[in-house]
């Protein structure tokens, strides 16, 4: 019991769902406006939390890569995940993966922007995913990875739950969860730096 109580107490220190405000000197770093044939949104990303995925983003951003991307799995309840794949259910070829920050104090609540990745905990890439509801499963534990926050909803939320509500099923290699009208990435507009 000795060796887990300085864990725990440490545990308690680091907050869940953090702002830069309390890093001093930090500031948050650009916002992206993301524009769909659904309608539009903003992305405050979180600099001072995740620098190396906001840094990837923004590389994938500036590169166009998410220009006729799609959602291509909305599961109502839980997530909206896109950024990799097109409306005919090609996978986009990505270039660079980043190091895993889910230990970066930012919690996967309602309305944050996450990692997708695979299994590996150091593979996330393009994709990119919405919380639709607080899913604090996918937050990291002491005998796993999690899945890094690395900004948040700031406009257009109503504009995520819609595409939350998005009728789904079969396509390409997914069994379930696609969207059945491609919910597609139209552009991401850099806000501010």
């Amino acid at each position: 019991m000795k060796l887990f109580a300085p864990l725990f107490c440490l545990a308690l220190l680091v907050p869940l769902h953090s702002d830069a405000q309390d890093i001093p000197g930090a500031s948050l770093g650009p916002a992206v406006r993301v524009h769909t044939n659904r309608g539009e949104f903003v992305v405050q990303l979180n600099q001072a939390r995740a620098p190396m995925t906001v840094e990837n983003f923004m590389a994938y951003v500036a590169d166009g890569h998410y220009e006729g991307t799609i959602f291509h799995r909305v599961i109502l309840g839980f997530l909206a995940q896109g950024g990799g794949f097109t409306p005919d259910m090609q996978q986009k070829p990505v270039s660079r993966a980043v190091t895993n920050e889910s230990g970066n104090g930012l919690s996967n609540t309602r309305g944050t922007v996450g990692l997708a990745r695979t299994n590996e905990p150091h593979s996330g890439n393009a994709q990119f995913y919405i919380n639709l509801v607080d899913n604090i499963e996918l937050n990291p534990r002491p005998t796993r990875w999690g899945y890094a926050v690395f900004g948040e909803i700031v406009e257009g939320m109503e504009v995520v739950d819609e595409i939350g509500y998005t009728p789904t099923g079969a396509a390409g290699e997914f069994v379930e969860h696609v969207p059945v009208d491609p919910v597609i990435i139209e552009r991401i507009e850099t806000l501010s730096e």
